[in-house]
């Protein structure tokens, strides 16, 4: 929680600062330019990739199985797709990488040893039916 608290705190101080940067060299009118450059080929590459996922998922459910890594995927474009939103350079950055397939999956492994300690710790309680 504290974490959350002071990423909300730190984050807006250093896109400001990225701004002011970015401003003073290129211009404020083209840093705004790129803000929302960013977020059409965001939204693009999000819905891409989403319907990519989606398909994915129901082919791992038509044949039996669950779509355990389809989920995590989902969740990472979701979350790319909310920070691309965000005006801002820096979550934009972390955004573009949870979208691209190839900078996505050193994050999927990561997640997936974060919910496998979880888990094994009882936070999470995994239950077949």
């Amino acid at each position: 929680m504290r974490f959350i608290i002071l990423a909300l705190l730190i984050v807006p101080a250093l896109e400001i600062g990225v701004f002011i940067w970015a401003g003073s060299i290129i211009g404020p009118w083209w840093v705004v330019g790129l803000i929302l450059l960013t977020g059409f080929i965001g939204i693009a590459i999000a819905k891409q990739q989403g319907m990519e996922t989606w398909f994915r998922a129901r082919q791992a459910i038509n044949m039996g199985q669950p779509p355990a890594e389809e989920i995590v995927d989902g969740i990472c474009i979701f979350t790319g797709a909310l920070l691309l939103l965000t005006p801002g350079f820096l979550t934009d950055i972390v955004g573009f990488i949870l979208l691209l397939p190839l900078t996505r999956f050193p994050i999927k492994r990561f997640l997936r040893r974060v919910f496998s300690k979880m888990m094994q710790n009882g936070f999470i309680i995994y239950r077949r039916w």
